[in-house]
């Protein structure tokens, strides 16, 4: 799963004609369906994702932080990684990716949810947001830092990306169990399953 990610994060071309216009309409498509996943299915049900989403939305439950802004700030440092070990291109379209996500977050935040089911919440919003990752990922950019240092570790650690990215998240929903509940974290896994299957699909298709 992550090395095909991987091969889209290394391939400049992305969409396959580096047309800057397409791709920034396909992030910016992208980042909208993330937007309404988390503030209109997710978040409001106390519902995470992993990585640094999952993260911001903890660290937004518990300080009056916007979590465009969260997602922009704590992936700041991961993209300066990117840039030395994925290039330029990647870093401006993951900027602006979050940048979008940020905007579509703040504007989307004073809406009620669409749902308080938890398995519509689960379904529904982890396929909008799977859905959007990958088309943001297909574009050439990422929401996700935390998949960054995954690359970058499994050279140095021997060890697999996907490995990586499950410990860390191991220790996100484990927060996520402190800060919301067992039965929250649980439908949090849920939503995960629901959200890496879909972004496989969406960057496959």
């Amino acid at each position: 799963m992550y090395d095909i990610r991987l091969a889209f994060y290394n391939n400049y071309s992305r969409s396959g004609n580096n047309n800057y216009f397409e791709d920034g309409l396909g992030i910016l498509l992208g980042a909208t369906l993330v937007a309404i996943s988390l503030q209109c299915f997710l978040i409001k049900n106390h519902i995470i994702d992993g990585g640094i989403v999952g993260i911001s939305v903890l660290i937004s439950s518990s300080f009056p932080i916007p979590i465009g802004i969260l997602l922009l700030l704590l992936n700041i440092p991961f993209l300066l990684l990117g840039y030395f070990y994925i290039g330029t291109r990647f870093v401006c379209m993951s900027l602006y990716a979050n940048l979008s996500l940020a905007i579509g977050t703040y504007i989307l935040e004073p809406f009620p949810p669409i749902t308080i089911s938890p398995l519509i919440a689960i379904v529904i919003g982890g396929f909008l947001l799977g859905f959007g990752v990958g088309l943001i990922i297909r574009y050439g950019g990422s929401l996700d830092g935390t998949e960054i240092v995954a690359i970058i570790l499994s050279k140095r650690l021997r060890v697999s990306i996907g490995q990586i990215v499950m410990l860390i998240n191991f220790f996100i929903f484990s927060s996520a169990v402190m800060v919301f509940g067992l039965k929250e974290a649980l439908y949090s896994l849920a939503t995960f399953v629901v959200v890496y299957q879909t972004i496989d699909f969406s960057i496959n298709k």
